[in-house]
């Protein structure tokens, strides 16, 4: 099995709704660390996992995204919290579709 992971670091605004969350009801920036974790049986004719060329862009694309963004006005999250769970299945699904089919047995968004 092997692995490859690549790590970034982006910032984004948010604010709670729905309950008392004290100061995190009011607009607040966070700094984000998205890791990703992508494993597969075997390596591919170059050695490779995954060519880093054709990955950056597409984690770039879901970074750019998010960046600097007021999370609540996204509409995947409209009426939710923009909790770190749910940033991190929303990240999680974005990357995919953006990635196509590969012969991955594993990705991890962290």
């Amino acid at each position: 099995m092997y692995t490859l992971c690549l790590q970034k670091k982006f910032s984004a605004r948010h604010y709670l709704i729905g309950g008392d969350w004290g100061s995190e009801n009011l607009p607040h920036e966070h700094p984000y660390r998205v890791e990703i974790r992508l494993s597969a049986k075997d390596l591919d004719e170059h050695g490779y996992l995954v060519d880093l060329a054709e990955l950056e862009p597409i984690l770039d694309g879901c970074i750019g995204y998010y960046e600097k963004q007021m999370l609540n006005d996204l509409p995947e999250f409209h009426e939710v919290n923009p909790s770190i769970e749910r940033l991190a299945k929303r990240f999680h699904d974005r990357f995919l579709q953006q990635l196509g089919s590969h012969r991955f047995c594993a990705v991890e968004i962290r």
